[in-house]
């Protein structure tokens, strides 16, 4: 994820939440907690993988879609898909609604299990490879602003690829439309309304309501290799996965909007009580140790007590039908900085 500009755009006392299995997880507050027990802590799913709707669907083809793009889409063959951008989110979709087997490729965002074989049609990075997807011979290419670059998009379309971009707003509203959207350009509009069943009863499931005092979480994004380091604020994607857990977003509190240029005066104003990276970006700058070195860490709260929080690139900023599941696992791991 290096596309600075099309993150901004996503490509994130005690609170009490709901966990798995009915169970009851606390928020802990770190004035009670104290320094003791406290440490660094990777959120994990419970599942790798995604999980499809029970029954495949049957696509009713031909159908005209209007692209995100302000194009108007005809799509008469989906056995070979392409589903790529940024985040990883629209391959999880197509997985989800049960056309993982007539998927053909994948981008560097797409790591779960059942897409891990296929080949990847983003060789450096995010940028597409013509030559790389001609060869895959997709029959519909599923897509968004938050990859390309164009000159790839119109190269595709003129060797007669239908080409459908769903919008790119990566947040928790928009998971629905996204769903619904990539279930239109495939013709699978009622498996589509099931799966945003599914997402939207399974993230009602997981979302907290503030309580008492919340937790303040900065998300930092961080590319050590590339000198980048941004803080997340509102309408970064992050902000809204950590409100979802019923903490507050640093960055927000503060008033920044987006990603901003990590300060140590910023950092150290937020007062973040936990600190969440993405687990390649916590890699990049050297693990936890290297994080704390960094300037203005240490002097948070979070540094103090190393409340480092990691998920993985694929996962956090995804908005994909695993959401509820991301936040389930966040929320869990953000109580267990503290055990």
């Amino acid at each position: 994820m290096n596309r600075l500009t099309l993150a901004t755009a996503a490509l994130l006392a005690l609170s009490t939440l709901a966990g798995c299995a009915g169970q009851t997880t606390t928020l802990g507050d770190p004035q009670a907690a104290g320094t003791g027990g406290c440490g660094p802590v990777t959120a994990t799913l419970d599942t790798a993988d995604v999980t499809p709707l029970a029954d495949r669907p049957q696509p009713a083809l031909p159908v005209t879609v209007d692209s995100a793009d302000g194009q108007r889409v005809t799509v008469t063959d989906v056995s070979r898909i392409l589903p790529v951008n940024l985040y990883g989110s629209i391959a999880e979709i197509v997985f989800s609604l049960g056309l993982g087997d007539r998927v053909v490729g994948r981008d560097t965002s797409t790591t779960f299990p059942a897409a891990a074989h296929l080949p990847l049609v983003t060789p450096s990075g995010h940028d597409l490879s013509a030559e790389g997807i001609l060869r895959l011979d997709p029959t519909v290419v599923v897509t968004d602003r938050s990859i390309g670059p164009a000159e790839v998009i119109a190269q595709l379309r003129r060797s007669g690829i239908p080409v459908v971009f769903v919008d790119d707003q990566q947040t928790l509203s928009g998971v629905s439309a996204h769903i619904r959207q990539v279930a239109a350009a495939l013709g699978v509009p009622g498996a589509g309304e099931q799966l945003v069943r599914r997402v939207e009863a399974d993230v009602a499931a997981a979302r907290v309501a503030p309580a008492g005092r919340p937790l303040r979480v900065a998300f930092l994004y961080v590319r050590g290799a590339a000198g980048v380091y941004l803080m997340g604020g509102k309408g970064a994607g992050s902000d809204a996965m950590i409100e979802a857990i019923g903490a507050q977003d640093a960055g927000t509190a503060i008033g920044l909007s987006g990603f901003r240029p990590l300060t140590s005066e910023g950092l150290i104003n937020a007062a973040p009580d936990v600190i969440l990276v993405m687990t390649e970006g916590l890699q990049s700058v050297g693990g936890v140790d290297g994080l704390l070195r960094m300037p203005g860490v240490a002097q948070t709260p979070a540094g103090e007590r190393r409340r480092i929080v990691d998920m993985a690139d694929g996962v956090l900023l995804s908005f994909g039908p695993r959401v509820g599941e991301a936040v389930r696992a966040l929320a869990r791991a953000v109580t267990a900085t503290c055990r």
